[in-house]
């Protein structure tokens, strides 16, 4: 029996490298007090489906879908769908941990790997302890469930060697698939915890997103690029239907998602989910640069960015709610500013909405949040662009000493971005225009891009970057406007028609509309940038995702 599992893995294993042209199939059971996983032919007892497509070579997306039974309970339930992730996506996230985490921390670890192991375990610790003396608490219920479904991964990602699978637990190893999870907060931690060489980039943009209410209310468009290192760019568009109830024994709101992903993460990490609730909630960074307030960052008390995100987005059935989720047991890491729209609170012509959009940041000891609704309303766009809105968080974040030394780029209202989105917001009059703008670098030719650089302008001031464009020899103030392996890696975006269909529009790889496609195989940084997995030539449409795995092409 277990040579014909390894042979069928082995068999999808080379499918999936190959791209396929119809959506693999794989199922959890529960018999006889063990987890089951099946391919060949459907079991009884199902717990969890998973429908697997990778069409990375065609689209620049592979697509999964997961479901799970409400007649098991929660714990099962997350166990089997972590299984079945893990299992069906274990050789993309082998890749991934190559392209992305393999050296960052190897035995014999450094002083800085033992701190940050030291951190990781501890803050587990006091997690379990929360979680077990708050068995009826929906908050440390939804913790828990996020820990068993990593341990449901990763004996997943392990099945073809084992042949056997475990039981939920949410005690986990914090090197290993774990910290696939964490990857937004390192960057905080690294200065937290005193890592000698950062992995921060003075100045680096991480994503640009943009709420957009088209004149008379005629729609709403809801958009976000990711920006990140190109090694990232092995990605999957996922859909989970998990029917978790909460203690009272109601399924909780966002039973269902749809968001961009990456191997090996369960949660999006860009951040961008459709969410059953009715809302859609997104981020772009905004770090701290204040180092006086690191000391915040503690291991007891506070529960990791990316876990407090998949709390909120479960629980929540407004923008507040969302906030008032997500501001417990603040990490003081991935420090960003979310937002939160209740397309409920969206009907078209109508144009005296209430609780339809709701901007938090965070960073370390502190979290602003309030209802940007009436500024929507009034400015009929809301662009965000890796700075803080909120005054206190501007000043707490060490921003006022950024500006003095460097200048404008470090401002909310006069950073390029901000002047881009200012100026060309009222171009977008449909979802065509809309994802035009999301792409849009034009750095040559803008004046929005000039810069005191040498050549005079970078390709980090668009809404899409493109760093690998900047010349290598030349000369730039901060280093976020030089030549690197950075710049927007994808486009989302739904409209109020889309989302009612948990759809929304996507687009993979660095922006090509004004300037020629990314090429690993023409990238002077090729060799010292792992891309395992990935197309060379990243040039492709947009396709509409609703879920399945069966993209639809856009328009």
């Amino acid at each position: 029996m277990a040579g014909n599992l390894l042979l069928v893995f082995c068999l999808f294993f080379i499918a999936v490298c190959n791209g396929n042209s119809s959506p693999s199939v794989a199922y959890v059971s529960y018999d006889n007090g063990k987890f089951i996983i099946a391919e060949s032919s459907k079991p009884t007892n199902i717990i969890a489906t998973g429908l697997f497509r990778n069409e990375v070579n065609t689209t620049g997306w592979s697509f999964l879908n997961l479901t799970t039974s409400a007649d098991y309970d929660n714990e099962d339930q997350a166990y089997a769908a972590g299984l079945v992730e893990g299992f069906m996506t274990a050789d993309l996230i082998k890749m991934q941990w190559h392209n992305t985490i393999e050296g960052y921390c190897e035995k014999p670890y450094t002083a800085y790997c033992t701190r940050l192991q030291d951190y990781l375990q501890q803050n587990l610790d006091w997690m379990n302890m929360m979680i077990s003396k708050s068995k009826y608490d929906p908050y440390w219920n939804m913790v828990k469930l996020y820990l068993i479904q990593v341990s449901g991964l990763s004996d997943g990602y392990f099945y073809s060697q084992l042949h056997r699978t475990g039981k939920p637990t949410t005690n986990i190893d914090p090197m290993g698939l774990y910290f696939m999870q964490v990857g937004g907060d390192l960057e905080d931690l690294e200065e937290a915890l005193h890592k000698p060489t950062k992995s921060r980039v003075l100045g680096s943009g991480s994503c640009s997103a943009l709420v957009k209410l088209l004149p008379g209310a005629k729609d709403l468009f809801v958009s976000h690029d990711t920006w990140s290192s190109y090694m990232s760019m092995l990605r999957i568009l996922k859909k989970y239907d998990f029917p978790f109830h909460n203690p009272l024994d109601i399924i909780v709101p966002g039973w269902a998602m749809t968001f961009s992903s990456y191997p090996g993460t369960l949660l999006s990490g860009d951040d961008y989910y459709l969410l059953s609730s009715g809302m859609v909630s997104m981020e772009t960074t905004i770090g701290n640069s204040n180092n006086s307030i690191w000391d915040y960052v503690n291991p007891r008390g506070t529960v990791p960015e990316g876990i407090r995100t998949m709390v909120s987005n479960r629980l929540a059935k407004t923008g507040k709610e969302w906030g008032e989720v997500f501001r417990q047991w603040n990490s003081g890491t991935y420090n960003n500013q979310w937002m939160i729209v209740d397309y409920k609170q969206f009907v078209v012509g109508k144009e005296d909405m209430t609780g339809l959009l709701f901007v938090l940041e965070q960073i370390p000891g502190l979290i602003v949040s309030e209802d940007m609704t009436q500024w929507l309303l009034n400015q009929t766009y809301w662009g965000s662009y890796n700075v803080p809105y909120f005054a206190a968080v501007f000043k707490g974040s060490g921003m006022p000493a950024m500006v003095k030394r460097y200048g404008d780029w470090f401002t909310w209202d006069k950073t390029p971005r901000a002047l881009i989105f200012k100026r060309d917001h009222h171009k977008v009059v449909d979802l065509n225009s809309m994802i035009k703008l999301m792409r849009y670098n034009d750095y040559t030719h803008d004046p929005l891009s000039r810069c005191n650089c040498t050549p005079p302008y970078s390709a980090e001031n668009a809404i899409s970057a493109r760093c690998d464009l900047n010349p290598a020899n030349g000369q730039y103030p901060i280093s976020a406007l030089g030549h690197r392996s950075h710049g927007g890696t994808d486009m989302k975006v739904t409209s109020a028609e889309l989302f009612q269909k948990h759809t929304f529009v996507a687009v993979s790889g660095p922006t090509a509309d004004q300037q020629p496609p990314f090429q690993w195989s023409k990238a002077d940084f090729e060799s010292g940038c792992p891309h395992d997995g990935h197309p060379d030539l990243f040039n492709f449409d947009p396709i509409k995702f609703d879920g399945s795995t069966d993209f639809l092409p856009y328009p």
